[in-house]
């Protein structure tokens, strides 16, 4: 079960920790109300997960191009 749960936690974007900073919540409780919503809403919820995950890659993506390593 663990092997199971760092795959999957490995594979994730981090959406719910970064929500979970941000909001003073704990990532565990925020990824059960995905699910829960996720069941009674028939899938809607895992369309706003998707699109934070682009928005936190896209900052991570334009930091990484504004402190690059090497100077030309």
């Amino acid at each position: 079960m663990e092997r199971i749960q760092r795959f999957f936690e490995s594979q994730a974007y981090g959406v719910c920790a970064k929500l979970g900073e941000k909001l003073n919540l704990s990532a565990s409780s925020i990824r059960l109300f995905f699910i829960y919503a996720s069941f009674i809403t028939f899938g809607s919820p895992l369309l706003v997960y998707l699109g934070l995950a682009y928005i936190i890659n896209f900052r991570k993506h334009l930091r990484r191009k504004q402190n690059p390593v090497w100077y030309n």
